[in-house]
C-alpha cells in the first residue's frame, strides 16, 4: 500500500461564493458556464448552457495540472466514450467530453440533474430505515450493473457521486473517471485518491487492482453508511482508515444501529468481505440478492425508524411523594391530566410525522408495462402520480409500437405522492433488414453487415459465372427482416465450373441440342448454306473443343443446303454487262461469238432457273 495514493477530501457541494474566473467562459464555443455546484480535488462541476441545442447541462472541468498530461487526456477521452455507451436510466448520461483550444481546459458534458446529492441526505437524515436505505441502493447497482456488463468499473463509488433528483430519480455520476486519473502521471506525484478512502476495497489499497466485486464493497459500504449514518471506519489520517479496510473486517451494521433485520446486515457484510472472491460477483448479483432480501421482508420489519446503540443514562433517585390530601381542592390532578393528554397528542403528532417522513409521503409506481399509453396514464391517474413520456422511444420484443415499454420509477418501486412517473414507449421489435450483397467482397459484406447490427455467419463457396470471391448469394436472402446481431451467411463465387465440350458436328439439329443439353451447356443455333453438308445437320459449332463453363451457350451452325440463285434474263444484253450481272450473282459466264456482234442471244441455263453458285452460264453472242 503506498500512502502517497490516499486522499480523504471527498468532494464539497457547498460551493464558495467567490468569483470564479471560468464563470461566463464559453468552452469550445459551445457550453457557456453558468457557476459552480460542486468541487473536489480532480475538478469542478458548474452548470452550464449548451448554447447550441439550448439546454442545461453539467459540466466537469478537470484541474489544469490533469488537463498538462497528455496521457490523462487521452486516457480520459477513451473512458469518456465509455462511459457514454451506457444506456442506462440510472447513469448519469455523458453527452461530450473535449479539451477547450483556447485554454487547454478538459472538460466532460453530462445531463444535469436537478436535485442533492446522497452525501446531502446522510448528512440531513442521518441513519434511514432499512427499507429506504435498501430502495435507494436498489439504482446504484442497477447502474453499475449496467457498466459491469459492458466491461467498465466505477473505481469511485461514494455518496458525493449518487445523484437524487428532485423528481426522485436516482443516478450514479463519474464512470471512467476514475481510471482515466488513475493513468495519469499526476497520481504518482501529488498522491491524488482514486475512490475515498472510506470506501475503498482492501484491494485497491494494497494492489491498486479493481474490478466489478471492488464496486461491490464500496457499495456495501455505501449501505453500511445509509443504515448508520456514517462510514463504518473514522481515524486520524486516511492512511489509519486505509489500515483499517485491509486488517479489519466491517462490522454488523445492527451493533451501531438497533431495529436493524438480520438479512440486511448480513448482505451488508457478504458485500464488504475482505476476500473479494467471497463478495457477490459483480453489481448484478448484488442486485439480486437485494431484490431477493426486500420481497422477503415484511414493511414492518424494515419500516422501523433505526435507534442509535447508546449507553442509557441511570435514573436518580427521587424523593418520597408526600400524600395527596384527599379532602383538598382536586385540580393540581385534573392539571396533570391534561398535561399528559397534551404530551400524547404531541407524541402522536411526532410519530405521523416521523412516519411521514420515512415512509408516508411515498406509495409504489403501479405496472403500467405493456398498457397502451391512454391506459397507462389513466391507471396513474387514479393512482394520484402525474406522468410524462420520455422522448426516446425503446425496442421491444413483446409490447406492441406505441404502447409502454418501459416505466420509471420501476413497477411497485417507490415513488413520492403526486411524483411523476416516465412512461416509455415501444417502436416494436428491433430487425434489420437483409440488404442485397451480390457483387460484393467478402470483406465489405462484413462491414456492410456490422453497419446494419447484422453479423457475418459461415462463408461457403459455389461455382459460378461471377469472378471468383464475389459474394452470389446470402442465407437469409436480401430483404428478410431479422433481429439484431442475428446471423447471415454468405454464399461467394469459386469462378466458373470449366466442363468438357461434345462434339456434335455432323449430327442432326435434334440429336446435337440434346447431346448439348446433357453435357451441362446451353446452345443457340444459326442457319447457314453449305454445299456439302445436308439440310437440317450441324455443319459447325463454337467452341469446338477444350472446356467452357457449365451452363454456358455453344454455339450450333445448322445447314440449311447449298445457296441458290435464279439465272437472270440476258437477251439483248451488252456482253460486258451480261458478264458483270452474272459474277455478280456468283454464278461464272462462258461465252461463244458469231461474227462481230456485241449482244447475247441465247443463254444456257434458260433465265429463272434455280441453280448453286458457281454454276457456269453459256452466253451466245453475235
Amino acid at each position: 500500500m503506498s500512502p502517497a495514493r490516499l486522499d480523504s477530501k471527498a468532494v464539497d457541494h457547498t460551493v464558495e461564493t467567490a468569483v470564479d474566473p471560468l464563470v461566463g467562459r464559453l468552452l469550445d464555443g459551445r457550453y457557456r458556464l453558468d457557476r459552480p455546484i460542486a468541487r473536489g480535488g480532480m475538478a469542478t462541476v458548474y452548470t452550464a448552457t449548451d448554447t447550441r441545442l439550448d439546454r442545461v447541462v453539467a459540466v466537469k472541468v478537470m484541474r489544469p495540472a490533469l488537463a498538462e498530461d497528455p496521457d490523462f487526456v487521452a486516457r480520459f477521452a477513451r473512458e469518456a466514450r465509455a462511459a457514454a455507451r451506457l444506456s442506462s436510466p440510472e447513469v448519469v448520461a455523458v453527452h461530450d467530453q473535449g479539451t477547450d483550444p483556447s485554454t487547454g481546459t478538459a472538460y466532460l458534458v453530462m445531463e444535469y440533474v436537478a436535485g442533492k446529492t446522497l452525501r446531502d441526505v446522510i448528512r440531513d437524515s442521518g441513519p434511514v430505515p432499512a427499507n429506504r436505505a435498501l430502495a435507494l441502493l436498489e439504482p446504484v447497482l442497477r447502474a453499475l450493473a449496467a457498466a459491469h456488463a459492458a466491461g467498465l468499473v466505477h473505481r469511485d463509488v461514494k455518496p458525493e457521486n449518487v445523484l437524487l433528483g428532485d423528481d426522485g430519480r436516482v443516478k450514479v455520476a463519474d464512470f471512467g473517471l476514475a481510471r482515466a486519473i488513475e493513468t495519469s502521471n499526476l497520481t504518482a506525484t501529488t498522491g491524488l485518491l482514486i475512490g475515498t478512502v472510506a470506501y475503498l476495497a482492501p484491494e485497491q489499497v494494497e494492489h491498486g487492482t479493481a474490478d466489478p466485486r471492488t464496486d461491490v464493497y464500496a457499495a456495501g459500504i455505501l449501505l453500511w453508511e445509509l443504515l448508520t449514518g456514517t462510514p463504518p471506519y473514522d481515524g486520524d489520517s486516511p492512511l489509519s482508515v486505509a489500515y483499517r479496510h485491509v486488517h479489519d473486517d466491517v462490522p454488523a451494521p445492527s451493533q451501531v444501529v438497533q431495529g436493524i433485520p438480520p438479512a440486511v446486515d448480513a448482505l451488508v457484510l457478504r458485500a464488504t468481505r475482505r476476500d473479494p472472491d467471497e463478495r457477490p460477483a459483480d453489481a448484478g448479483a448484488f442486485l439480486s440478492e437485494l431484490m431477493a432480501l426486500r420481497s422477503t421482508l415484511p414493511a414492518a420489519a424494515i419500516d422501523t425508524a433505526p435507534t442509535l446503540v447508546v449507553p442509557r443514562p441511570t435514573t436518580p433517585p427521587q424523593p418520597p411523594k408526600a400524600k395527596a390530601d384527599k379532602t383538598g381542592p382536586q385540580r393540581p390532578r385534573r392539571r396533570g391530566l391534561v398535561v399528559g393528554l397534551v404530551i400524547g397528542a404531541l407524541a402522536l403528532l411526532a410519530l405521523a410525522g416521523g412516519w411521514y417522513l420515512g415512509s408516508g409521503r411515498y406509495t409504489h409506481a403501479p405496472p403500467v408495462v405493456g398498457l397502451t399509453q391512454l391506459a397507462a396514464e389513466a391507471k396513474l391517474d387514479d393512482a394520484g402520480l402525474k406522468h410524462r413520456v420520455a422522448e426516446q422511444r425503446v425496442f421491444s420484443e413483446d409490447v406492441k409500437v406505441g404502447d409502454v415499454a418501459e416505466q420509471e420509477p420501476g413497477q411497485n418501486n417507490r415513488v413520492r405522492r403526486g411524483g411523476t412517473v416516465t412512461l416509455i414507449l415501444s417502436k416494436g421489435p428491433d430487425r434489420r433488414v437483409v440488404p442485397t450483397l451480390f457483387g460484393s467482397t467478402v470483406p465489405i459484406a462484413e462491414s456492410t453487415l456490422k453497419n446494419l447490427g447484422l453479423r457475418k455467419g459461415t462463408v461457403t463457396e459455389r461455382f459460378s459465372n461471377a469472378a471468383k470471391g464475389l459474394v452470389i448469394a446470402t442465407d437469409p436472402p436480401a430483404g428478410q427482416a431479422l433481429r439484431a446481431n442475428a446471423v447471415v451467411n454468405l454464399v461467394v463465387s469459386k469462378g466458373p465450373e470449366l466442363i468438357p465440350v461434345p462434339n456434335v458436328q455432323g449430327k442432326p439439329e435434334a440429336e446435337a441440342k440434346d447431346a448439348v443439353n446433357k453435357a451441362g451447356f446451353k446452345y443457340t443455333t444459326v442457319q447457314v448454306f453449305s454445299d456439302t453438308v445436308p439440310v437440317g445437320v450441324v455443319a459447325d459449332q463454337s467452341p469446338s473443343s477444350g472446356n467452357a463453363p457449365r451452363n454456358s451457350s455453344i454455339t450450333l451452325q445448322v445447314s440449311k443446303g447449298p445457296e441458290l440463285v435464279t439465272v437472270p434474263n440476258l437477251d439483248g444484253v451488252d456482253r460486258d454487262d451480261a458478264v458483270a450481272q452474272l459474277q455478280a450473282l456468283g454464278l461464272r459466264a462462258d461465252v461463244t461469238k458469231f461474227g462481230g456482234g456485241k449482244k447475247v442471244h441465247a443463254q444456257t441455263p434458260s433465265p429463272g432457273t434455280q441453280v448453286k453458285k458457281g454454276t457456269v452460264v453459256r452466253l451466245l453472242v453475235y
